[in-house]
């Protein structure tokens, strides 16, 4: 070897080695950073909430820790442990600590595209912005002052009207994801779910089809959702709509897209039944449950279907209808590919998406102006949407919207075709 090139592999392993410990000092401030960070939001919250109890104890308390977290960013992963406290009220809805800075199932860093409105969704107003941030940006915090926010908020919106508005004569959508989701931000008067629909085109790309606010049981507002759609030049409608069976959206989809079939959601499904059954109970139904719908074949899930009923029926009747009312739509998806399954039995690529901001039981006592919560959903949506993956076996599609018969997820002419030449 050439003594120029030994010298260069020194020069190289150097930097290398002068990289990694710049970047594992930067990546350990950071977790200090962050930590220290974490520990004023807790405790401003504690103070915000120091009212006393009747037996003169503070109602909010600081309450330890949850176990260490790690959180991938792009200096490696920055480990946090995150505070939790205790409400003594005996109250229905107690009071919960939730960081703006590392919200809830949080495993990974967000770029400030989709953290500011992430912020929003969480309930932190335009002029708390640089603190909440500061940890991470530094001086460069200070820039995204209140005028800053606004204009922002103002484009987003913006693009919101003009993304309504869009040409979709050329779209065909073979599946939707549809449901109404809650935020922790509400919105002024009643009005507090936002209507939303993903779906997958032809060639098995997933898109965001409509969002808007609304009454998530409440059929006319739904109608109102796809009769924009036709007017916005939507005339394919999709083969399967997957979603919650307490939607007010299958009402509006038979009047607007009668042909589309109706697959119910397993995981809301799953969710409605435990519910009602005592906690002692629920691990071996979810078990159950799982056989059902993971089975190979539409047999092989009605005999499982059928063996939960009986086991149930019994002692736990109201699990039991939970179940029942549904069978048609909770079964659709064994007439499509078993490579679009997956994707079929769940409305996660909705789930997923909001996984930090949805929040059923308890709502942000701070309401937001109706176009500010709109237009931060909007931008989180189309930031996640370019991070959604193709559907699995896209090819497929196309034997879709021909209308070609699959049966227990299987093509026929293909089967038909592959034993014959089997048998030659």
């Amino acid at each position: 070897m050439k003594k120029n090139n030994v010298l260069e592999l020194k020069t190289q392993s150097t930097n290398t080695l002068i990289e990694d410990n710049l970047t594992n000092f930067m990546r350990i401030q950071a977790q200090k950073l962050l930590q220290v960070a974490v520990e004023q939001e807790v405790n401003e919250f504690v103070r915000q909430h120091q009212e006393m109890l009747p037996g003169g104890q503070q109602r909010v308390v600081l309450n330890g820790y949850l176990p260490e977290r790690n959180i991938q960013t792009g200096i490696g992963d920055v480990a946090v442990k995150m505070p939790r406290v205790r409400d003594r009220a005996t109250v229905d809805e107690k009071l919960v600590f939730t960081s703006n800075l590392v919200p809830k199932y949080m495993r990974r860093t967000v770029t400030l595209d989709v953290a500011l409105p992430l912020l929003y969704l969480n309930g932190v107003s335009s002029n708390k912005f640089p603190a909440a941030l500061s940890a991470f940006l530094g001086d460069d915090a200070k820039n995204l002052s209140p005028n800053v926010i606004s204009k922002l908020k103002h484009h987003w919106y913006n693009d919101y009207e003009a993304w309504q508005q869009r040409d979709l004569s050329k779209k065909r959508y073979v599946y939707w994801w549809v449901d109404g989701v809650y935020l922790k931000a509400r919105m002024e008067g009643d009005k507090t779910c936002m209507l939303v629909i993903v779906g997958a085109d032809e060639y098995g790309n997933k898109e965001l089809v409509a969002m808007t606010d609304g009454y998530r049981e409440n059929k006319a507002s739904w109608l109102s959702l796809l009769r924009q759609l036709k007017q916005q030049g939507l005339t394919y409608a999709p083969q399967v709509a997957v979603g919650d069976g307490a939607l007010g959206f299958w009402g509006a989809l038979t009047e607007i897209y009668p042909t589309t079939k109706q697959q119910r959601c397993w995981v809301h499904k799953t969710a409605n039944i435990l519910e009602k059954l005592p906690k002692s109970q629920q691990q071996k139904a979810k078990a159950a449950i799982h056989d059902i719908y993971l089975s190979a074949t539409r047999e092989d899930a009605l005999s499982a279907y059928q063996t939960f009923i009986d086991d149930y029926q019994l002692k736990y009747s109201k699990a039991v209808d939970c179940l029942t009312k549904d069978k048609e739509q909770l079964f659709a998806f064994y007439d499509f590919p078993a490579e679009h399954w997956v994707h079929l039995r769940t409305t996660n690529p909705i789930e997923s998406t909001f996984a930090t901001v949805r929040h059923r039981t308890r709502l942000s006592k701070n309401c937001c102006a109706r176009k500010t919560i709109i237009a931060a959903t909007f931008k989180l949506m189309t930031e996640a949407e370019k991070r959604w993956k193709k559907l699995n076996g896209a090819k497929r599609l196309a034997q879709i919207i021909h209308l070609e018969k699959f049966v227990d997820g299987v093509h026929i002419e293909e089967q038909k075709q592959h034993q014959l030449n089997k048998a030659a």
